[in-house]
């Protein structure tokens, strides 16, 4: 396969990429096409590596309104109407398994070729489990999925928490999670992340935390799960999600805590558009945002990537796949609208985001790494951002994955 005429992540040249069994084999200025080889004219569009989903609920997703939509809005009505749908019996093998490759299928139609996905293990059959792990061998020949154990009510908290949990982790999950703001007390918070972080170690598995989702200033264990990560040489396996507790904390606390974060190494992964949504519900005026301090935390060192989250659940009625939609409402909310910040930002949900998932070996568009890569329909990313650009190719191992073709307008004035 030749691509021709690309410019890769924001070049200011143009150049053509050949592909042969299913690596990048050269990148070079005006390739002569071999005979019978496939051509793809990329019309100086962008190219980037695929993008990142690294946070997405896929044993919850497409189940907005069943049994009743969340009318408050906030994180806690969402938990209350999941553990509803489970209750009522909704919540079976078929219809995870449905929903879940469905929703991988929509990710992979806007250019997504890895996700990380939280399924729900405060479930004491763990009815979302097994079909998860099937879907995951399913869909690998277009996308990767790992799966997270997710303890939605709490560890300590939570009737049989911790066997749960290692039940999970014996099962072939990829990573441990955790929920520790939603303990019972601060007490448990922190000694559920000490245990998350032990079974991790037991069964050599990545943690990925749901730490600080709250406006509580004084909802702290985000601190903790990053001694933890330094103290136990772990940061690189390491990320915590949401962390939006961050925005409401006193700046010398939180110039304190981003120092330690950048010394343990561990990824913060933000979820824009869900954290906007779900955040600052119980403020009068002035409302807080929502979100954790990303372009702090970015100017600091410390790899942030940005997630959907919820694709049209309890948490979030919208949502569509697209990882446009999270670095739009990323960079407004966080105030990362300078050029060189809007050139860069896809970033969050590329190398950032490989980087939390911890696959970044073999990522990127080089010679000799894997052939996968996205042409969008825009010559840089930040004409990608103003214009809403599609991904107009998804292509995994040299094959093409996805294809779309942009809209056309025609004005009659």
């Amino acid at each position: 396969m030749l691509i021709r005429n690309v410019y890769i992540e924001n070049a200011t040249t143009p150049t053509d990429v050949r592909i042969v069994d299913g690596v990048f084999a050269e990148i070079a200025p005006q390739l002569v096409a071999s005979e019978g080889e496939q051509i793809i004219e990329g019309n100086t569009n962008l190219m980037l590596p695929p993008y990142v989903e690294p946070h997405v609920h896929l044993d919850a997703c497409l189940t907005a309104g069943t049994p009743r939509w969340n009318e408050s809005g906030t994180l806690f009505e969402g938990v209350q109407i999941f553990s509803e749908y489970k209750q009522l019996n909704l919540l079976s093998p078929e219809d995870v398994k449905r929903r879940a490759t469905a929703a991988l299928r929509l990710l992979a139609a806007h250019g997504v070729q890895h996700v990380r996905g939280h399924v729900d293990v405060t479930e004491p059959t763990l009815t979302a489990l097994e079909p998860l792990l099937e879907v995951r061998e399913e869909v690998r020949d277009f996308i990767d999925v790992q799966l997270v154990a997710f303890p939605q009510e709490g560890i300590l908290s939570f009737p049989n928490g911790e066997g749960l949990l290692r039940k999970a982790a014996a099962s072939g999950v990829d990573a441990i999670g955790g929920c520790p703001h939603l303990e019972f007390t601060r007490g448990y918070g922190a000694d559920s992340v000490r245990l998350l972080m032990d079974v991790a170690e037991e069964y050599g598995l990545l943690v990925d935390v749901h730490c600080d989702e709250i406006d509580d200033p004084d909802s702290r264990n985000l601190e903790v799960l990053a001694a933890l990560a330094l103290e136990r040489g772990m940061g690189r396996r390491v990320a915590a999600s949401h962390t939006t507790a961050m925005g409401a904390y006193p700046d010398a606390y939180a110039h304190k805590l981003i120092n330690l974060l950048a010394r343990s190494e561990i990824s913060i992964i933000s979820n824009p558009m869900v954290n906007m949504h779900l955040g600052g519900r119980f403020d009068t005026y002035p409302k807080r945002r929502g979100l954790t301090r990303v372009k702090e935390l970015n100017n600091a060192g410390v790899p942030v990537a940005f997630g959907e989250d919820d694709l049209q659940d309890p948490w979030h009625p919208l949502g569509n796949g697209d990882m446009l939609d999270p670095v739009w409402m990323g960079v407004y909310a966080a105030q990362l609208m300078g050029y060189d910040e809007l050139q860069d930002a896809y970033k969050f949900v590329t190398y950032n985001g490989a980087r939390a998932l911890g696959v970044s070996e073999g990522y990127g568009i080089r010679v000799g790494n894997p052939a996968n890569c996205i042409l969008l329909d825009a010559p840089n990313f930040y004409e990608v951002l103003r214009t809403h650009a599609p991904v107009t190719y998804s292509i995994r191992q040299g094959k093409i994955v996805a294809k779309t073709q942009p809209a056309q307008t025609t004005l009659y004035i």
